[in-house]
């Protein structure tokens, strides 16, 4: 499974983008594909994701400005982000697993195929 993602760049604050993650060697919608995060300085941290079905799952503190979709005829995952603030900065990673489960959703461990990042800036 190859992962590229695409989309980041350089917005305002209150902005909205959308990024990408085209997914190749493997149906997307037979897999679990999430967005990571790393911050300058910080750990790795979990955006949000959608299970192999279409429940989509994202974490409790960006719940309401970033929303996960799917698009199968593309095979490809997007991640769209609302209402950007600086502290959104950030290299954006794309990642696919066969292997999690509700309790591992949002473990980085669980997930085997990653893709390149795409770089967010947010401007104050």
């Amino acid at each position: 499974v190859q992962l590229q993602a695409s989309g980041g760049g350089l917005v305002q604050t209150g902005g909205s983008l959308r990024l990408s993650c085209e997914v190749s060697g493997r149906t997307s919608s037979t897999v679990t594909v999430a967005w990571f995060r790393r911050a300058p300085g910080k750990e790795r941290e979990f955006v949000a994701g959608i299970f192999r079905g279409a429940n989509t799952y994202s974490s409790d503190s960006l719940k309401g400005r970033f929303t996960v979709s799917r698009e199968n005829a593309k095979n490809t995952v997007y991640l769209r982000m609302d209402g950007l603030i600086p502290e959104d900065t950030a290299l954006y990673y794309c990642a696919a697993s066969s292997r999690v489960i509700m309790t591992t959703r949002r473990n980085p461990l669980y997930f085997d195929h990653w893709g390149q990042g795409t770089q967010v800036t947010v401007s104050s």
